[in-house]
């Protein structure tokens, strides 16, 4: 059975869902533009297992494909990393608040509860 992924925040969360994926994100943050095979090399994985996870990559939008001639050469684009940073923020403000007023409700009801 496939898994689609429909929403671009959910192609982003698949995508930083793989140890090997969020290592080469990081390699093109740090590095700049890096080809397929600098890109796969520090896991020694094979040119197609690469080639796959950067397909995932692109379809999130994590990064841009620049081809000249045989050569294809990839770069980070952060805009959906943003944007799940954003989702995740928001989040959690509400959880970090909703979390507080339940702790407040606990302590008052502790509270009634011993002086009655």
């Amino acid at each position: 059975m496939a898994i689609y992924y429909e929403t671009p925040l959910d192609r982003t969360f698949h995508a930083l869902g793989d140890s090997t994926r969020r290592h080469m994100l990081s390699a093109l943050h740090e590095k700049g533009q890096l080809t397929a095979g600098e890109l796969g090399k520090p896991f020694n994985i094979s040119q197609p297992t690469a080639s796959k996870h950067l397909a995932v990559l692109e379809k999130a939008g994590l990064v841009s494909r620049t081809i000249k001639g045989r050569k294809h050469s990839f770069a980070l684009n952060a805009t959906p990393l943003e944007e799940a940073d954003s989702w995740i923020n928001r989040h959690t403000a509400f959880w970090t608040g909703s979390l507080d007023r339940l702790e407040t409700l606990v302590e008052k009801t502790i509270k009634e509860t011993k002086d009655d």
